[in-house]
């Protein structure tokens, strides 16, 4: 399996970044994952970072190397998910649960399946051109099936940071996942935050991927979603990966080699709200991602 992946994040106009994104790889399977904390309710970061963290424990727990269903992967990893938020908010006893949009894209054997719930989205991108993308859980989504706005227009519409749909509500998420598509050698899938699309019309964010390596795209992409957007720029992330086929050794920025059931992520297992003082040490990192497995089974078992 070879491929390259890149991600990059910003802070736009606000004072706290409630983005969070991360990638996990086995010799043969890799997952992204991008989690956007909703703004409105209480701890959005904290409930994007418990989307990405318990998502990538179930990963973990899953790859040996391959998944063996794809589709239940997703289903389960983010409803899992959504459960450890709603325990986050029971745990710390707050007056509503905190919440995050999310998008998830499994790729193995040639193959990429990806799922979402909220306005973050997933685009699949072939030759320069958009082959498929994620249907946002929006007001102004709902408007556009309905004939009532084109499409197109609901990135500059005022109403168009309504998500109809996310993780923590208190209501059970719908998560929504795609058949599977064959991957060929040069496509492209992103996953990116409201930040980045709302910056970049779709058309010419298609063209760009395609234009070189996503290591030198990605942070262009974001760069420019932030200046587009001036004083008015949300958090801005994103994370891609250029396919390059399903023979040989993964091409990342770290180029390990990989055993069958090892695990290589970017997503760091410490605890939700840390000391920015404190030193946190391998026992603690390997004792939260203990507490995530154990919350997971405790979760598959209900």
């Amino acid at each position: 399996m070879r491929f390259s992946i890149f991600q990059d994040t910003a802070l736009g106009a606000r004072s706290v970044n409630q983005d969070r994104m991360g990638y996990c790889f086995t010799r043969d399977c890799l997952l992204m994952l991008l989690a956007d904390g909703m703004g409105g309710h209480l701890r959005g970061e904290v409930a994007a970072q418990i989307a990405i963290q318990s998502a990538a424990a179930t990963f973990q727990d899953s790859a040996r190397p391959l998944v063996p269903d794809p589709v239940a992967f997703l289903d389960h990893a983010l409803r899992s998910a959504h459960r450890e938020i709603l325990r986050y908010q029971e745990v710390h006893a707050l007056p509503e649960s905190p919440r995050t949009t999310v998008v998830a894209c499994i790729v193995q054997r040639g193959r990429a399946w990806w799922a979402h719930a909220g306005d973050s989205r997933l685009y699949f991108v072939r030759a320069g051109a958009l082959a498929a993308r994620t249907r946002d859980h929006s007001k102004v989504e709902s408007l556009v099936a309905l004939g009532l706005l084109r499409a197109g227009e609901q990135e500059q519409h005022p109403e168009r940071n309504k998500v109809l749909n996310c993780l923590g509500s208190p209501f059970e998420p719908t998560i929504e996942i795609s058949r599977g598509v064959d991957l060929v050698e040069g496509d492209t899938i992103l996953l990116c935050s409201d930040g980045l699309w709302s910056g970049i019309p779709e058309e010419m964010l298609c063209a760009r991927l395609a234009l070189g390596k996503v290591a030198e795209v990605v942070p262009a992409l974001v760069r420019d979603a932030v200046l587009s957007t001036g004083r008015m720029a949300d958090n801005t992330t994103a994370v891609a990966m250029n396919w390059e086929g399903d023979e040989g050794v993964i091409d990342t920025l770290i180029s390990p080699v990989l055993q069958g059931g090892a695990v290589t992520t970017t997503i760091g297992f410490a605890q939700i709200e840390p000391d920015a003082n404190a030193d946190i040490s391998d026992e603690e990192i390997e004792r939260t991602i203990d507490e995530i497995r154990e919350a997971i089974e405790r979760s598959a078992t209900r």
